[in-house]
């Protein structure tokens, strides 16, 4: 289209300045191509149904999300899906909180006794363990109400 717009200033810029002749009429742009009607086989019209009919069916049994029947419903599940998510993710920073604890007394207890740091070590990696194991469980309930 463009092309055709700046050929035709080009001529009448030319034709402007100087005698050049110009042709008797417009060359018309080639029509689209319209499909024909051709008689099918019933094989044919069923092999002609068959992907969308699918197609169709597969985005029915994996449709994950309920559609609803307003964009104002929907956007209210969003964001519920968000607060839900939001609200649930706040127990990792009592996660966090319970590592550094954990930590802290051990530190604590290895400077008051030294000679029980291997005993005091592996109370520490257990109660490291149960609190991460907490964090995770967390993690794992903001994910479904972000995500089921």
């Amino acid at each position: 289209m463009a092309s055709r717009v700046f050929a035709q200033r080009l001529a009448s810029t030319m034709a402007a300045t100087s005698k050049v002749a110009r042709p008797a009429a417009r060359v018309q742009a080639v029509p689209k191509r319209t499909l024909t009607t051709q008689r099918m086989t019933p094989f044919q019209t069923v092999k002609r149904q068959q992907p969308s009919m699918i197609q169709a069916s597969a985005r029915n049994a994996f449709a994950a999300r309920r559609q609803y029947s307003s964009e104002i419903a929907d956007a209210m599940v969003q964001v519920s899906q968000n607060i839900g998510m939001g609200s649930a993710a706040i127990g990792l920073g009592g996660a966090g909180i319970g590592i550094g604890v954990v930590f802290g007394s051990l530190l604590l207890a290895v400077s008051r006794n030294p000679a029980l740091r291997g005993q005091l070590f592996s109370y520490a990696i257990l109660g490291f363990a149960f609190v991460e194991a907490i964090g995770l469980f967390d993690l794992m309930v903001a994910m479904m109400c972000k995500y089921v």
